[in-house]
């Protein structure tokens, strides 16, 4: 029998040092993923964290054009929001025996079964977009009346505010 010689291997602190950076390197690409693909980043993180919040709802600018007919009058106003996301699904006055939300599609308005608010932004409410409709109006709004409404939301309590009652052409976007 012929003895058998085994060659040692050699380690050396390069080869240590190889060996130390792979098995960190393994190590933190296995951190970086998870198994169901639900890992966020940072921003996405923050946005999930901003939709989750509390709304903080104001309300500013509200006005009604004086309408014409008792049939229709358009309300408009600026919803605030420094939170949470939320939705403006209906609005409540007492000025007419029904108030819808209605958007703009086309140049055709049609009721709207609610309207997105997102978190940290607003949610307007002008003259040829989104807006309030009052249907068959029981009195009829002069310029200089304050018009009370009530605006309900899917997670915010409801937010009370006023419309001014303008002159029938007034639209705060033409110069």
């Amino acid at each position: 029998m012929t003895p058998r010689t085994t060659r040692a291997t050699r380690i050396t602190p390069r080869t240590t040092l190889v060996v130390a950076i792979a098995a960190v390197s393994a190590l933190a690409l296995a951190g970086c993923g998870s198994s169901d693909g639900s890992e966020k980043t940072g921003a996405s993180k923050e946005k999930a964290a901003a939709a989750d919040a509390k709304p903080q709802l104001g309300v500013a600018g509200g006005y009604m054009p004086e309408p014409v007919t008792k049939d229709m009058a358009g309300g408009f106003l600026t919803v605030t929001n420094k939170g949470g996301a939320d939705k403006l699904t209906s609005v409540t006055s007492d000025v007419s025996k029904s108030a819808e939300i209605h958007e703009t599609v086309g140049q055709k308005m049609k009721k709207a079964k609610s309207f997105d608010i997102p978190a940290n932004g607003t949610l307007k409410l002008e003259r040829g977009g989104n807006h309030i409709m009052f249907l068959e109006l029981e009195k009829m709004p002069k310029k200089g009346d304050k018009i009370a409404v009530e605006l309900h939301f899917e997670k915010s309590a409801p937010v009370k505010a006023e419309l001014e009652v303008m002159d029938p052409t007034h639209n705060p976007n033409s110069h």
